[in-house]
């Protein structure tokens, strides 16, 4: 009888559906498409990474060259920079902001990058000249932190929510908890330009505007080429909107991506709008995301065990994709991440939010040709 029972067990655990849903189970759990790198906060096997409990990586910007700036949070906030195109694959500590514990937004301008970082008196901009990273950092060695100028609060009292860059005007546009300022990297200049509740992280779209949510229907609105602010600006499409708003930008057209707190994706595109809903990822909310230079849109969902996707916007396909799992010399899970940029040959790059945060470099998988192409 024994045998007459596990006979039809065994050939029920090797057929072909069941051998799918053991390999899905089993693949798909990590980093399902495409390849996953855990990068240290250092240069590996010659520096020191930024300490656990000052390690969370919760900022990030790019300049044009590639060269990734980034801020951290916990105990102390660290600033950095980071390269990892050619023969050069480093991170490094460019130091301590004195008396901030956290960074909220690193924007690259021409020359200089700032940083906004909060503390126990409320929230500042800290600027300093771009770091260049164009040796092979093997045989030259000529590094030296550069001088962290601080710029003062940006609004007096009120922590700084987040900022994004203008590059072509040198210019960067954040809100506080209450108001909405510009910072002038040319001069060092900080000057409030109206009032607004924090709602989230800031994008620059399609036709150079600054939005920033202003309500849980609509958008604010800042013209960076004539200095003008509109509260209720833009009509936010139905849904739920009362979490703070994440974006991803498209660097080849403009075009913005968001998620309401329900999981549903939109684009926005300054000149048109809105879209219509786009897909809807596993679990909510959205968190960091970037766009690949095929017009893909990687990011993660979920809290505390967040999850990656690929939104497919022309096909209105939304992929889940798994955790994040780095096998690559060292064994690592990633569950929290803080920011997202685009890399220079259109990898994605995560902040790792999270003790002993690593940066994560995501290579997507590349897309099978199409028949008859």
């Amino acid at each position: 009888m024994a045998q007459q029972t596990d006979q039809p067990r065994t050939d029920r655990w090797n057929t072909p559906e069941m051998q799918a849903y053991r390999r899905e189970v089993r693949e798909a759990t990590f980093t399902k498409e495409g390849m996953m790198v855990a990068f240290p906060t250092c240069f590996p096997g010659m520096t020191t990474a930024i300490v656990p409990d000052e390690s969370r990586i919760t900022s990030l910007d790019v300049t044009p060259a590639g060269v990734v700036f980034g801020g951290t949070s916990g105990y102390r906030a660290h600033l950095f920079a980071a390269g990892f195109h050619g023969i050069m694959g480093i991170v490094f500590d460019l130091g301590i902001v004195e008396d901030a514990t956290e960074c909220v937004a690193v924007c690259c301008g021409k020359t200089h990058f700032a940083a906004f970082v909060n503390g126990p008196g409320g929230g500042r901009a800290i600027q300093a000249p771009l770091v260049r990273m164009d040796s092979d950092l093997i045989q030259e060695w000529g590094f030296q932190r550069p001088t962290l100028k601080d710029l003062g609060q940006c609004a007096a009292g009120e922590p700084v929510v987040h900022a994004v860059a203008d590059p072509q005007s040198n210019l960067i546009v954040g809100t506080t908890t209450k108001h909405v300022f510009r910072l002038s990297l040319t001069t060092g200049r900080i000057q409030i330009v109206g009032e607004a509740p924090a709602g989230g992280k800031l994008a620059r779209a399609s036709a150079r505007g600054i939005v920033g949510r202003d309500s849980e229907r609509t958008l604010w609105h800042f013209d960076v080429r004539t200095s003008t602010f509109r509260r209720g600006a833009l009509q936010l499409p139905e849904g739920e909107w009362k979490q703070p708003l994440s974006w991803a930008r498209d660097t080849q057209s403009g075009v913005l991506y968001t998620a309401d707190g329900a999981g549903q994706l939109y684009s926005f595109d300054e000149r048109t709008g809105f879209s219509r809903p786009l897909g809807q990822v596993p679990v909510a909310p959205v968190g960091p995301m970037a766009v690949t230079l095929d017009g893909r849109v990687f990011g993660f969902c979920g809290e505390e065990m967040a999850r990656l996707f690929c939104l497919e916007p022309e096909r209105k396909k939304v992929t889940p994709l798994g955790g994040a799992a780095s096998v690559i010399e060292r064994r690592r899970y990633g569950y929290v991440f803080g920011d997202a940029v685009t890399g220079r040959d259109g990898e994605i790059i995560f902040g790792e939010n999270d003790n002993g945060g690593h940066l994560w470099l995501y290579f997507p998988s590349i897309q099978a040709k199409q028949a008859g192409v």
